[in-house]
């Protein structure tokens, strides 16, 4: 219990400490105009208030992955908190805030175009695709995960099959039309439901006598399958998601200030990790174990089976319903924007102005028919590579990031030293992985650590940084004022 407790309020002082020191290393300046106002066209480039930008930005993000992803990650026990609170404060919210940040700064560009300006012009077609796929992939699994959940809580005519096609007509909708006429208005009473689910679980847990595992560094597997890397790739979205960097770019577009990002940004990834610290509890907690647990997830419902015993066991019917819906949200908010964020993408790709509707439909048709199709086509095994794609591609932004901060003259040790951490974990999976070439960890690993080593020294050698920005002296200032 005291390590569920000491891990939300690590969360929260991470936010309040390490939060004030990006963004003075970043420089947000509140005198500079944001794209919202240069660029204005009613449709994408529109200005929001902050508390709507930042709801936004958090359902935009937190898809199944802090739910599903935590809950999987369960699995090898109370080490799942320290990887979700120092991901989350170290890596994934510096990911999100200088990828929202950047593309502010650079008019509201996506990531293949923040890519090519910061990692060079041929990285720019790799990230297009990569991007591109991964989004389309990302917004139709996110249809048939809350489908079927749906489908449980709806009369038998509503079938899964149903649900998939009013998931979609919503999904098309939502593509198409400006940010603020479905996403900005909607979204609100989604995020009242989100709220519902993390406080009622969360509560649960605190009140209702639930065990909770202290922190240990043990590997807890039921089948020992290694802590490194295979729990920082499943625990993706509660600590660190490249999935983000496609989202982040949607609200940079509508931020008022710069000083909003640090709330927007860093803020909702902590909120995120927060929810995926609840559910790994709740996972860990309520079957009385982690052996019990690995038997529920070894079963075909699998994580929605937990989260379905979970929500109505700790909360009741009415509770449990909200909360199933809390989770329903969720991947539903990211398959919108997922495909929102692609057509950014291709629009960019073939310099296509997304003002007139009629080039938004030019997009929106052709991209939903691909969709339909790969909705009909088993994802399980497409799935396991897009947990690995997840990761890469925040490394590859964290770099990104890392090259912007030098140019800047900035501190880029703060995207730098995750960046060569994730270098670290996405080569040793992909080298150890069974999708991927299946060596033994006494190879896998040494790759993984010399890949991480080589990119660091690429980058150092490559940039030449004449200093580091902000200096020791003024973090312990900041530090001091936030205490």
């Amino acid at each position: 219990m005291f390590s569920f407790i000491g891990s939300i309020i690590a969360l929260i002082a991470g936010y309040i400490i390490y939060g004030a020191i990006i963004e003075r290393v970043f420089g947000a300046d509140e005198n500079r105009k944001t794209p919202c106002y240069t660029i204005n066209d009613g449709v994408d480039f529109v200005p929001m208030d902050k508390y709507r930008s930042a709801l936004i930005q958090l359902l935009n993000i937190a898809g199944l992955g802090p739910i599903y992803g935590a809950i999987s990650g369960a699995l090898w026990g109370p080490a799942a908190f320290l990887w979700i609170v120092f991901g989350g404060i170290f890596a994934g919210a510096v990911h999100d805030y200088l990828a929202g940040m950047i593309s502010l700064r650079n008019k509201g560009a996506n990531v293949p175009e923040i890519a090519a300006k910061y990692l060079g012009e041929k990285s720019r077609i790799i990230i297009n695709v990569f991007a591109v796929v991964l989004l389309v992939l990302v917004g139709v699994v996110f249809v048939n995960g809350p489908a079927g959940l749906l489908a449980i809580l709806t009369p038998e005519v509503l079938t899964k099959s149903v649900w998939v096609w009013i998931i979609f007509a919503y999904y098309f909708l939502a593509t198409l039309l400006p940010i603020d006429k479905i996403i900005g208005r909607i979204y609100p009473i989604f995020g009242a439901i989100l709220l519902i689910m993390a406080f009622g679980i969360g509560g649960s847990l605190l009140f209702q006598g639930y065990h909770i595992p202290e922190i240990t560094l043990a590997n807890l597997h039921p089948k020992g399958a290694p802590l490194w890397p295979l729990m920082f790739i499943t625990i993706a979205c509660g600590a660190i998601s490249g999935f983000h960097a496609t989202q982040s770019p949607i609200i940079s577009r509508c931020i008022r200030n710069e000083k909003e990002g640090r709330f927007v940004f860093y803020g909702m990834m902590i909120v995120e990790s927060v929810i995926a610290l609840i559910w790994a509890a709740a996972a860990m907690s309520f079957y009385g174990g982690i052996p019990a647990l690995g038997k529920v997830l070894a079963t075909p419902a699998g994580p929605s089976g937990v989260v379905k015993e979970a929500s109505f066991g700790m909360m009741g019917a009415v509770g449990g319903v909200l909360a199933i819906l809390g989770v329903v949200v969720l991947p539903i908010t990211s398959g919108d924007t997922a495909f929102r964020a692609a057509r950014y993408t291709i629009a960019e790709m073939i310099k296509l102005d997304q003002k007139p509707i009629i080039n938004r439909y030019k997009i929106t048709i052709p991209m939903f028919a691909v969709g339909i199709v790969l909705s009909q086509i088993d994802f399980n095994i497409v799935w396991r590579y897009f947990a690995w794609s997840n990761q890469t591609l925040a490394m590859m932004v964290l770099w990104a990031g890392a090259v912007y901060l030098v140019r800047e003259n900035k501190n880029y040790w703060i995207a730098a030293i995750p960046a060569t951490f994730m270098t670290a974990v996405s080569i040793t999976y992909i080298f150890q992985a069974p999708e991927g070439f299946g060596l033994p960890t006494s190879v896998s690993y040494p790759v993984g650590l010399i890949a991480a080593a080589a990119a660091f020294l690429y980058f150092y050698f490559r940039t030449r940084p004449l200093n580091t920005g902000i200096k020791l002296e003024e973090i312990k200032n900041i530090v001091e004022e936030k205490i």
